[in-house]
């Protein structure tokens, strides 16, 4: 998932993604929220590739039943100011059927915050 989505190939993260996807991101950055299916996957992925590029170094992957979580850091730029950044994020990967149904994005969000102005 994350060599697609570094690669930007959205084709090959939306195969990996159930119809009923949800993703959670807290509202408190510009593209936060809870959206579900595709077409919500769509909005949030818009959403954040419209403010940020970036990509996620994964420091640790635990694997646990059905979840992975991923611990490690995104490192970018905010698009609209060229500002970069480097922060703490935990990725919560729920799997059913080898797709994805639930995405929750953690990061070290006062940090975001203050980069995106």
């Amino acid at each position: 998932m994350y060599d697609a989505f570094a690669r930007k190939d959205i084709d090959a993260v939306f195969d990996a993604l159930s119809a009923d996807v949800e993703i959670y991101q807290s509202e408190l950055v510009p593209w936060g929220g809870n959206y579900r299916g595709h077409d919500g996957a769509q909005e949030f992925f818009g959403r954040l590739l419209g403010n940020i590029e970036s990509a996620v170094t994964a420091d640790e992957m635990i694997e646990a039943g059905d979840h992975v979580i991923q611990i490690g850091h995104s490192r970018g730029h905010v698009k609209a100011t060229g500002v970069r950044f480097d922060v703490r994020d935990v990725h919560v990967w729920t799997l059913r059927d080898g797709k994805v149904v639930r995405f929750e994005a953690y990061l070290d969000t006062p940090a975001m915050l203050a980069v995106l102005g």
